[in-house]
């Protein structure tokens, strides 16, 4: 083969298998990665984030028509001297259903100065007749309630309903026409990571408009007992508390509530399912009826788990039965694990809490439990939970002793960690009394009158008249973990 032919032979040879290599490199990475070039637009085309919507390119059409229902709410309430002062946004953290201040709430506490506190606040229109939502922090103890519309017109309102636990409260005022309102929505299809927008009243400043997303769903914070808020990263500030949270079709799907004051970009809105629901006893009785079976309930912990060779930690341990109560009645049994209520699966304490007390007073539910590896299904009829002020029990006065005792609830038996057949406990000493002469406190617990012992106030009560010749009256107290003697005369 002549030189010529055989380099060209060669240069042949080259450009062949670098066709051939590029040719299968290109096979290789269309298998690999999919199709290239244009096919790669149609690709993206039908991908799932293709169907998840782009931020608005504006809140402006949707933040001028939600305005009008939205309102700024002032009160002004009196305040005693030494009274955690609440912000016009309030501070739900501090609040505990059986927390340190238990004695200060049921059983008083000595006179202090007064004086006026002035607040800010926000809410929403819910019927074109002037009901209101907002937070009960914003209107609690309030002496007087002012109402400024969008408009800038001035109405006072007056307390219609509240609910303390959830932080809720319906006002009304008695507008000269027609009011616009806002569209309630459901609160459960709610995504996180869908935008939501708040108007409020933060810091006096009408009107305010502010963006965000939902943050996580279901957040519990330690503001009461049934807590299952929404979190945000849109703005909310003091003052915007009872104000709406809307989604992007301009229903309200939460009640902004609360902050937390060393982050930013946190904050907190009711549910406002949770408010439709009680809505209707707001209207009518001014207060919410709540659903009680009477059982006091715990989280499995990873320890409790294997104990009982449960397969998960979902679920509410019963702890204790109430003698006497629904729950005793229908059969359930202290180390029961509720896993469903009404077919509805419980994931813990928090939130079976929350189904017990949102069922209807009279209505009979099924409460599927695990008792040593088995399935059980009562039946229950649920009961009325009592309020705070039915819990503390009944009073009896000891006349020229100067201090008011009380029944030991099961609640009170809780926080005092001793049997609700306990004695009796001291409510109230009056000071400069001859109770408060000889030491006597509120939270004693008085276990004996005169070496007789005592089970109930009616006890109680039947002993302190039996001296009232003589004047002179030995009590045995319990104290802590200490118990002693105390004489005491009239």
């Amino acid at each position: 083969m002549k030189k010529e032919n055989r380099q060209t032979f060669i240069m042949f040879l080259l450009a062949f298998l670098i066709g051939f290599f590029v040719v299968s490199l290109v096979e290789v990475l269309r298998s690999s990665f999919g199709p290239l070039g244009p096919d790669v637009q149609l690709a993206s085309a039908v991908s799932p984030l293709a169907e998840i919507p782009a931020a608005p390119a504006s809140f402006a059409e949707l933040a001028e028509k939600l305005k009008p229902a939205v309102v700024n709410i002032s009160t002004t309430k009196t305040i005693r001297a030494g009274d955690a002062l609440e912000t016009p946004f309030g501070s739900p953290f501090d609040r505990s259903p059986w927390g340190d201040d238990f004695f200060g709430r049921f059983f008083g506490d000595t006179p202090r100065r007064e004086f006026k506190q002035k607040s800010l606040g926000s809410g929403f229109i819910i019927s074109h007749d002037g009901y209101i939502f907002t937070n009960n922090h914003v209107v609690e103890q309030a002496d007087k309630i002012l109402v400024k519309l969008s408009d800038e017109k001035e109405y006072e309102a007056k307390i219609i309903g509240k609910d303390k636990n959830t932080d809720i409260a319906l006002i009304k005022i008695k507008p000269d026409s027609s009011l616009p309102v806002v569209e309630l929505g459901d609160s459960d299809e709610l995504r996180v990571g869908s935008w939501v927008l708040a108007i409020g009243n933060p810091f006096g400043l009408e009107q305010t408009v502010t963006a965000g997303i939902v943050s996580a769903k279901g957040r519990v914070i330690g503001a009461g007992p049934y807590d299952n808020f929404i979190q945000t990263d849109a703005s909310i500030n003091p003052g915007n508390s009872g104000g709406p949270l809307f989604n992007m079709g301009g229903k309200v799907i939460g009640i902004n509530t609360a902050i937390v004051a060393q982050g930013q970009g946190i904050g907190f809105a009711i549910p406002i399912n949770m408010a439709k629901n009680i809505l209707p006893d707001l209207k009518t009785k001014g207060m919410v009826s709540r659903g009680w079976i009477g059982v006091a309930v715990q989280d499995i912990t990873e320890d409790i788990l294997q104990g009982l060779n449960l397969k998960d930690r979902n679920g509410a341990l019963i702890a204790e039965v109430f003698e006497g109560d629904p729950a005793d009645k229908a059969g359930v049994k202290t180390g029961d694990v509720a896993v469903e209520v009404n077919g509805k699966k419980v994931k813990d304490t928090h939130e079976f809490s929350r189904v017990i007390a949102s069922s209807h007073v009279g209505n009979k539910i099924s409460v599927k439990v695990m008792r040593d590896g088995k399935e059980y299904t009562f039946q229950v009829v649920v009961a009325e939970r009592k309020d705070e002020t039915a819990i503390a029990g009944v009073r009896g006065k000891s006349e020229g002793l100067g201090m008011t005792v009380q029944e030991i609830t099961p609640e009170i038996a809780r926080h005092l960690g001793v049997s609700s057949k306990t004695g009796v406990v001291v409510a109230e000493v009056q000071e400069g009394s001859p109770a408060d002469e000889v030491g006597i406190r509120s939270g004693d617990i008085i276990l004996q009158v005169n070496k007789v012992k005592i089970s109930s106030l009616k006890d109680y009560l039947r002993e302190i008249s039996k001296k009232q010749a003589t004047q002179s009256i030995l009590f045995l107290i319990k104290r802590g973990k200490a118990t002693f003697f105390v004489p005491l005369r009239k």
